[in-house]
């Protein structure tokens, strides 16, 4: 009895431990299943092992540069999923190389992941039988859309699928299409790295300046508001050289233009085509030379301008002599742009109030003048003259164009012209040289001695 008694306790001690040995073994398998580190073995008829193999070679490399297949092979051991494969010549010439670069740099490997996980969807999609708006969840939580267009093309986001059914395995299926999906946190990721605030460089300055009179240092000058007036002189804002194709503008504001220069540059030229009678302005401006884009750099800058245009008139009655010159169109219509806004009205009152007023002009350092005469304003001077034929042509507060029946050339350059007129046209009479009395009478008395032909002056 005792012998039996105790066979039954040594049974039950192993039933009870097998027990829990075997709740031990269930649960932690269940631990790990959770926590994704199943590794069953994947068929060779699983669509990863498809995707390796296929035509998808870009793809495929960067699936495993961002060590993804251990992740993929739990995905598809717990389900369907379907892989929207961009086509290579979309990830080789396609792409952009800096955005290219960014991907497959070793700190950016959860941007690089993101990114192909959003191309994977954890469920069978079929494209042909759905017509609707949906939204399917990828597998890094972000959501893609997909849709129809009227000519039937199924778009997943803004990418076109070219290929459905690609590839289809029972455990999932591959969609071609044109070009790589990018979920909108790796594109902020992009372009923060790209930005300067998020580049931990020191900004350089520049040696601290010294004032001579109190030998103390200068108080940086505070920053400009948005919208004020520059800070430097326009000259200094121009391009180099008239006769070179104009730089950009070094002005005070930098990239940061408050004003749309190009735009405003645009209006008036188009408004003195449709104006009629400019067209000649017009060409010079956009296409015999480059100030066009010059006029509109500075405007962005926050720089004024009034246009002084000769119309096509006066602009026929230029010489060939007078063009040809390197730089000389340049020179003509730096010479008709005044650095300050003003219109007619403005300078009506002006040269009723003081008479005559000398405006500066781009052509440094020649002005350009201008007087009342018969109730407008006449610029120029007497003979090389021009009146304000069509005012206010363009006028927006940046830009006034005023139409002028004459070109104007400044005084020095024509007295120039004229004197060089006058030097080929007279004619300098030079006369014989005279001989003195003294020596007519030296030679009278060699003349007696027949000695006359040896000296040159007696002959």
């Amino acid at each position: 009895m005792a012998s039996a008694q105790s066979s039954f306790n040594v049974f039950f001690t192993f039933l009870l431990v097998s027990t829990f040995h075997l709740r031990f073994s269930f649960s932690a398998l269940q631990e790990n299943h959770s926590n994704g580190t199943y590794s069953g073995q994947i068929n060779s008829n699983s669509v990863l092992v498809a995707l390796l193999d296929s035509h998808y070679t870009e793809l495929a490399e960067l699936v495993e540069k961002a060590l993804l297949l251990q992740t993929l092979e739990d995905a598809v051991g717990k389900h369907n999923i379907t892989i929207f494969a961009p086509k290579n010549e979309a990830l080789e010439r396609d792409l952009d190389p800096e955005f290219k670069r960014f991907l497959l740099e070793p700190g950016n490997l959860k941007s690089l992941q993101t990114l192909l996980l959003y191309h994977i969807v954890p469920n069978r999609i079929n494209p042909s039988h759905n017509s609707s708006l949906q939204h399917h969840s990828t597998l890094c939580r972000d959501r893609v859309k997909l849709s129809s267009q009227e000519s039937g093309d199924k778009l997943i986001d803004s990418a076109k699928i070219i290929q459905v059914n690609a590839v289809e395995r029972p455990d999932g299926v591959i969609h071609g299409i044109e070009r790589l999906l990018i979920p909108r946190s790796v594109q902020q990721d992009f372009n923060n790295r790209r930005s300067l605030q998020s580049i931990s460089a020191v900004k350089p300055e520049g040696a601290p300046e010294v004032d001579p009179r109190t030998h103390r240092l200068k108080k940086p000058a505070p920053p400009a508001k948005p919208g004020s007036a520059p800070v430097l002189p326009i000259y200094d804002a121009m391009a180099p050289g008239p006769s070179l194709a104009p730089a950009p503008a070094p002005g005070p504001g930098g990239p940061h233009h408050h004003f749309n220069g190009e735009k405003q540059v645009k209006d008036f030229i188009e408004t003195l085509l449709l104006y009629g009678g400019y067209n000649e302005m017009a060409d010079i401006l956009v296409n015999l030379t480059s100030l066009a884009t010059e006029m509109g750099r500075l405007v962005s800058e926050g720089y004024v301008l009034t246009v002084l245009a000769p119309n096509d008139e006066a602009m026929a009655k230029l010489t060939t002599d007078q063009l040809s010159e390197p730089g000389a169109p340049e020179q003509i219509i730096y010479y008709h742009v005044i650095p300050e806004y003003q219109t007619e009205e403005s300078m009506y009152n002006a040269v009723r109030r003081f008479g005559k007023i000398s405006y500066d002009t781009l052509r440094l350092p020649h002005k350009v003048l201008a007087e009342e005469a018969d109730g407008s304003v006449k610029f120029g001077h007497t003979e090389n003259s021009a009146y304000l034929f069509d005012p206010d042509i363009y006028t927006d507060g940046r830009i006034s164009v005023q139409g002028i029946d004459g070109v104007l050339f400044p005084l020095e350059e024509k007295e120039k012209s004229e004197t060089k007129k006058e030097i080929k046209s007279v004619k300098v009479a030079v006369n014989p040289q005279r001989r003195g009395r003294l020596l007519e009478v030296a030679c009278r008395m060699l003349g007696t001695f027949g000695q006359d032909s040896h000296f040159t002056t007696c002959q």
